[in-house]
This record gives structure tokens, sequence and C-alpha cells, in this order.
């Protein structure tokens, strides 16, 4: 099937250009009309947790509460205090403007400082927060005033704002520059550079248009837009790198250019089609997961990913079939000149045959290191990036610090209890008092209110959450709610009690990852492990695989938490040091690692495969395989680096910790997996790798990259 859409594709080029160049316009379409608007930064637990069960009773039970507000707006003046004349009339300005906005539709003050050098004014917004963002930043200075603003619209803002900004500078301005000069290197050509970053680019616009209508439909997360285009850059380039590398090697061997174009296809492509069904069946894990943003990126990094495969399997095929032999003009001089040749490199070379003269010192040695870098994993904490994490510049961290040096335990995003059963007897009337003291009395938590429903059979308390919402002491703070103070002020009340809010909701949320992890990675690992065995014939080789994905996954996965949360080395890459690792990172971090280490595992063994079934032997089909793909591998691999370095390189914590963990994993892989780890396996297992068990001999014979014609048996080595 991928020959014959090669060869029809590199016949009717423009009739396939054509077609692509009308998808790319109905998916700009597409995303301009429907994209806007119902993109989110809010995280939330699907199903019905208890944080959801909470906040469904208050919506149905309850009107709008008049208290309640959305930003907190910290005034402070060094020189007067709040009942000196100069800080009243500032107050009364402040406010005039605020009405003038449009945008509040409640304004109060809440309470004034220690110092009494500081008030809190509490807004009930009825639009978006931008006009008021303006005004707070203008009047901010004035008159040797602070005016600084925080809550849920302005977190939502800046969060948006740097997600924005992180793209931009991290994957446009510095991804995308590195990963086309690296293409440059590897093929030593511009044009042959520029063709796999083409291919990215259209997979991109083409994906954003096809999630467009289910961002309208449900509302996905905003942070799907980074991942599609860090996935889209990776998958993109890696898929046209191996077909385009297998076309100039057809060429040197002496077929004419449809009939290379086709031999790609009938071997590369099948490569690329079988690497990006692994590719999507692993990131269908994360669509497992009860969350709007792990169901929000595995949309968009599947979307992606089908659309890479599509275009490497007709839109490259294309190119190829209008450029010819010209995919290799503009030439860098000494860069590149055997690449195509299939010859073996030197260095990879002397690496392949050092690891297959001494297997067993190699195996252990670098086997022994991974397993130490992935010991720190098992001190794994997983925990939310909030409004602490983001730099100082931004006004909800501005806010923020400001509100917890003034009011400490103040908040815009409060605790939501509800508590059933019969709320008017004395006895729960007692119990919520008790309750409501025992809130009082905790550092954590701020004031407190209670309303009862008209039919008595439901009670709403909200509580302020001090501090980060996402923070490790407001997580804590509801878990010892949950857990502690409601059994105990509860008990023998005959009442159910479920809590809600935002901190409730980011608990629910950090327990779903805690809880399908196990799951994800036994859903993705026992797909991966059938699919390998079908299609290399061999339960050992699929065996040897997944455990050598799992090695580098472990690896990474303790090198973030070494680096993110011990500090080390963080200083050196201008990382933060947290306490916690973003929740969904280990799980996104495992499936897309899985998904493209996968990418190079199945080139590599389909090489070795090819090699082997022409000359009967295992060690030199993996010294000739390993030594002369290791350049176009790590190339590859070094592509993706330098496109999830640059998510590193952004100010969003989450990202600086996906991006570093996909970006040594990736390097992890690409050099000591593949050229060290891989060849002392498979020397030392020699015969076994191609093991099948006789009672599975029925399973279907599926070559990914065999030459459609019979080759002739080469001699074995000493033959």
């Amino acid at each position: 099937m991928t020959e014959r859409l090669a060869r029809a594709s590199s016949r009717h080029p423009w009739r396939t250009i054509l077609a692509w160049v009308g998808a790319i316009v109905v998916a700009l379409v597409l995303a301009a009309t429907l994209l806007p608007g119902n993109l989110t930064t809010n995280g939330h637990v699907t199903g019905n947790p208890q944080s959801k069960q909470a906040e469904n009773l208050f919506q149905q039970r309850f009107p709008p509460d008049k208290n309640a507000v959305d930003e907190l707006i910290v005034v402070r003046s060094a020189a007067h205090t709040v009942n000196d004349p100069a800080f009243t009339s500032f107050l009364t300005r402040l406010r005039s403007k605020a009405a003038a906005t449009g945008v509040v539709y409640r304004y109060s003050a809440l309470g004034v400082s220690r110092d009494r050098h500081a008030t809190l004014i509490g807004v009930q917004r009825q639009a978006d927060v931008d006009k008021l963002l303006s005004l707070v930043e203008r009047d901010n200075g004035q008159e040797g005033f602070s005016v600084v603003m925080t809550g849920g619209g302005t977190l939502d803002h800046d969060f948006n704002t740097l997600s924005q900004h992180d793209l931009k500078s991290g994957e446009l301005e510095f991804g995308l520059p590195a990963a086309l000069i690296i293409l440059i290197l590897v093929f030593g050509a511009v044009v042959a550079g520029l063709v796999p970053l083409l291919m990215a680019i259209v997979a991109i616009v083409v994906a954003l248009g096809l999630c467009a209508p289910i961002a309208a439909a449900f509302s996905l997360s905003v942070f799907f837009v980074n991942m599609l285009t860090g996935m889209g850059l990776a998958l993109g380039i890696d898929y046209s790198l191996f077909v385009v590398s297998r076309y100039r090697e057809e060429r040197v061997a002496g077929r004419e250019e449809l009939d290379a174009i086709a031999a790609a296809g009938a071997t590369s492509s099948r490569a690329v089609l079988f690497s990006g069904s692994v590719f999507v069946i692993a990131l269908t894990g994360m669509l497992l997961v009860p969350s709007n943003v792990m169901k929000s990126l595995a949309v968009g990094a599947i979307s992606v990913g089908i659309v890479s495969v599509l275009a490497a399997l007709t839109l490259l095929p294309a190119l190829l079939g209008r450029l010819g032999d010209h995919v290799d003009s503009l030439r860098v001089p000494f860069i590149g000149r055997n690449i195509g040749s299939g010859d073996e490199g030197r260095f990879w070379g002397g690496v392949v045959r050092a690891v297959m003269r001494h297997p067993v010192v190699y195996l252990v040695t670098f086997g022994a290191l991974l397993i130490a870098l992935a010991i720190p994993t098992l001190g794994l904490n997983l925990g939310a990036s909030g409004v602490s994490t983001l730099p100082n510049r931004l006004e909800s961290k501005q806010g923020y610090e400001a509100l917890n040096r003034d009011f400490p335990q103040a908040s815009a995003s409060p605790a939501l209890i509800a508590v059933k059963g019969d709320v008017r007897s004395p006895e729960v009337r007692a119990a919520i008092a008790r309750l409501r003291h025992e809130l009082g009395t905790d550092p954590v938590f701020g004031r407190s209110d209670v309303r009862f429903s008209a039919d008595g059979q439901l009670a709403a308390i909200g509580v302020e959450v001090g501090g980060d919402k996402t923070g490790p002491r407001a997580l804590a703070a509801i878990r010892h709610l949950r857990s502690t103070l409601i059994p105990q002020t509860l008990r023998g009340t005959n009442t159910q009690a479920v809590v809600g809010g935002d901190t409730a909701d980011n608990v629910d949320f950090i327990d779903a990852m805690n809880r399908w992890l196990p799951f994800v990675f036994a859903f993705v690992l026992g797909l991966s492990f059938v699919l390998l065995t079908i299609v290399f014939r061999s339960i050992v080789i699929a065996g040897t695989s997944i455990v050598l994905n799992l090695l580098s996954v472990g690896a990474a996965y303790g090198l973030v938490i070494l680096v993110f949360r011990h500090g080390i080395g963080n200083g050196l890459f201008g990382f933060q040091r947290v306490s916690a690792i973003e929740a969904w990172v280990p799980l996104f971090l495992f499936s897309v690692l899985f998904g493209l280490s996968m990418d190079y595992q199945v080139f590599l063994l389909s090489r070795i495969k090819e090699r082997y079934d022409a000359t009967g032997s295992t060690t030199d089909a993996v010294t000739h395989t390993v030594a002369s793909t290791a350049r176009l591998i790590t190339g590859a691999a070094l592509i993706i680096v330098a496109v999830f370095s640059g998510f590193a390189r952004g100010d969003l914590v989450m990202f600086q910790q996906m991006g570093f963990g996909v970006a040594v994993a990736l390097l992890i892989d690409a050099t000591i997996i593949r050229s060290v780890l891989l060849p002392a396996a498979m020397r030392l297992l020699d015969g076994w790798n191609w093991y099948l068990p006789h009672w599975l001999e029925w399973l279907p014979r599926i070559e990914v990259e065999a030459h459609r014609e019979k080759h002739v048996p080469l001699p074995s080595p000493g033959s």
C-alpha cells in the first residue's frame, strides 16, 4: 500500500500537492474561526470526583454568592496608612475608574493589613479581566501607591500570555532554526534540510484545523497548541528524515528517480506507518485518564501524528517527484558527502565494534548507569505548578506576593464544603459550628461563611485557603480537611460532606494521575509488545525493546527529579527548583517517549532484520546497521532535542520539566540505548533474538522495511 501511494503521488505530484494546499486552507479557516474562545487554562478531572460533586451542589441549590470575588487587589502605600486622606482619596478614584471599565459588578473592601499601610479589595467581575488589568497596571506606582492584582482571571490571562510567549520564543525562534541547522548538517544540503521542516509545518497547520471542531465541542486546554506544535515538529521531521535518506540511498544504489521513491515507499514509508501507529497507540493511553488536560494533550499529539504519517506517505513522495535529485541542491562543502550511501560512519563503527567485542562489560556498565539515574524516581512526588512558580514580572505573581505578605489567609479561590443531611437539627448546626471553629484556628484557612438551603437539607460552607491555590500547603490543607477535620467534627451527625473548589479540583487531578499511571503503563506496554511481536515475529525482540525503552524513560524521570526537586544543576539550565513534579508530566513523558523512541527502534530493527535475512549473521547485521544508521538516528534525536529544548527554555515550569525530560530521554535513547545496550543485548542473545514460540506461528507476516525484490544473500563473515 505504501509503495502504491508513493508511486502514485510521485507520478502525479501537482494533484497531490494541490490536495494538501486545499487541506491547509480549510484547516486555517477552521482554526481561525473555532479555536479562539474555545481554549481553557483550567485543568480538571472529568467524570464525577468529589470536587465536581460539591460544585454541582452549590450551583444547583444556591443562588450565586453575592460575597464571592473573582479578583483581589492589594493597594499599599509606604508613606500613608489606610486612614490618611491621601489613601482614602486614592481608593475613591481607583473605584471610580474600575466602575468605568464596565468590568466590575461588585467592589468591596475586605480588610486592612496589620501595619495599616495596605488594604485588600475584592472584585466580582462580569466580563473579561483585560480592562481591569490595564487599569491596575496604569495606577501601580502612581502617587507613591502600589496597586497589584491576583485571582482566577488574572492567572488565566498570565498563563495564556506566557504560553504564547514560550511558544514563540522557545519553539518558533529557537526550536525551528536549531532543527533546520541540524537537518542541513545531517543531509549536507540546504534543500534536503528544508523539506522535512516544510513537512512538519504542513502537519502542524492541518492538525490544528482537525482539532478546531473538537475544541469548539469540548473546550480543549490552551496548552494543546504548544504540544501539537512540538510533536508536529518532532514527528514531521523524523518521518521525512527517514524517507528522504532512504530515497538518497536508493539513488546511490542506481535506481531511477521514480523507482527510488517507490522503493523508499516500500521500505521506509512502511516503517513510518508502523512507527506512527505505535505512537498513536502510546498516546491513546492518555485518553484513558479522566483529565481534560491529558485528553487535550493526547488529542493534539494524536492528530498531528496521524497527519504527519499521511503527509510522509503522500505529500513527501510528491515533493520528491518534483524535486528529484534537486533535493541535494545547495550542498554544504565537506559535510554529509557520503550520506545516503549506506556506508558505515567511522566513529559509530568503532563504538559498535567495541561493544560487540565486549558485550557483557558494556551491557552491565551502561545498564547500571541508567538504573542508577532512575533510582530518584522512587521519591516521585506529584503536584501542580501555580502562581508561585510564575515569573515576577507577571501581574498575578506580584499580586500573589503582596497578598501573601499582607493578607496570608485571603484567597479568591475558596474551598467549598457541601454538607448533606438534616442541617436544621441542632446537632448538625453545632457540628458545622465546630467545623468552622476548627477552620478558624488553622493558619492555612481564612474567613468562612455558611448558607443553608430552603429545604434544610444542605449547608454550604465557603472558606478561604491562603497561599498558592495549587501549592503544597494548600493541597495538604484540603487533604487534611477531607481526611481529618470533616470526619472528626461531623462524626455521628448522619451527614455527608464533599469538598470542592479550585484547590480541591487540583487534589482530585493529582490523585487521578497517581491512580491512572500504572493503567496507562500496562495499556501502552501491552499493545506495543503485541505489535512488535507481530511485526518482527519475535517475543525476544519485543521484550528487549520494551525493557530498553523503560530504561530510558526511568533515567529521564530520575534526572527530572534530581534537577527540579533536588536542585542539582537547575541553576546551570536556568530552571526553577520546585517541591513537586507537575502531575501530568510523568504520564505524558512515558507516552510520548515510548512513542518517539519506537521510531528509532523500528527504523533500526527493520534495517537489522533486512541485513540479517540477507546474511544470516546477527553480529554482521547489528554491526553494519548500527554503524551506518547511528548518525541518522542521532541527528533525528538531536532535532527533537532542539525542539523540546525550546519548551525547556520557557518560563512555565511544567514545560521546563516536560521539555527537559523529553530532551534527555531521547539523547539517552539515541546514544546509549541504540548504540550500546541494544547491540550488546542482541550480540549476547544471538539466535534467540528471533525466537517465536511455535504456538504463535499463526501470526501474520508483516515486513516493515524489506526490499520488494528478493536479494541475493551476502556471504557471512568468515565464510
